[in-house]
């Protein structure tokens, strides 16, 4: 392992422009539950059955109570030494953009800037009236709060299942992955798209391609490096 993180650092070294992309695995070494098969539910419901626009038109009280229930836990975690060493790494390579699956801005605490969250915060708040968006990092809001401009009924400001990325975001993430010179995947499982093609975006333009995963996934194969492991372990050797 010793010689591939050498590898590795000295491939992140050579790079003048070095791109990240962020996964749940990096998060649930800080507790954020990953809501992933029978230990997902919560209370009986599966979050595929709660994170849609039609579980919010059908029972909006109902979904707020799961995410403020969320909002709960992801707001006493904290930043885990991943998420600090990206931080690190950032602040010696400040052409690294970091692009991350995640909705929890633990990367933000952890002293990073201009993340490009693809799928959105649970901390933004959108108002399904007059689209006007606001952020609330308050552990728990009302059962169903409301626009302070309209009135209308706000949604958690991420993306639901069904619904589309932000194409800007998108498409910044699409031209990082094309102009960067190294690639650093971490704790993502490379299967849902669009955002499982941004390694191959990467590897065609060129870039070499660094895999941090507990286990080998289908990004696996056109790596040039596979890091086998906690990203709490091996992200700090990278940047030490």
């Amino acid at each position: 392992m010793d010689a591939l993180i050498a590898r590795a650092r000295a491939l992140l070294a050579r790079a003048e422009n070095v791109a990240v992309l962020c996964g749940a695995g990096v998060s649930a070494e800080s507790g954020v539950p990953t809501f992933r098969g029978q230990g997902g539910l919560w209370q009986d419901h599966r979050p595929e059955d709660l994170a849609t626009p039609q579980a919010f038109d059908r029972d909006p009280e109902l979904v707020w109570r799961w995410y403020n229930w969320r909002r709960g836990l992801i707001a006493a975690c904290r930043p885990n030494p991943a998420h600090l060493a990206l931080a690190r790494l950032q602040e010696r390579k400040p052409g690294l953009c970091l692009i991350t699956q995640n909705v929890d801005g633990l990367q933000q605490l952890a002293g990073s800037r201009d993340v490009i969250e693809l799928h959105g915060s649970i901390w933004r708040l959108r108002c399904t009236a007059c689209g006007a968006e606001a952020e609330d990092r308050r552990p728990a809001l009302p059962a169903l709060p409301r626009c302070a401009a309209c009135g209308g009924l706000l949604r958690p400001g991420v993306v639901w299942f069904g619904e589309q990325l932000d194409p800007v975001l998108l498409e910044r993430a699409w031209q990082t992955a094309g102009a960067c010179q190294a690639m650093l995947v971490v704790g993502t499982s490379a299967v849902v798209q669009p955002v499982a093609s941004l390694a191959g975006v990467a590897k065609a333009a060129g870039a070499a391609l660094i895999e941090v995963n507990l286990v080998t996934t289908a990004n696996s194969q056109s790596a040039d490096l596979t890091l086998l492991g906690p990203a709490g372990r091996i992200l700090p050797q990278l940047t030490a």
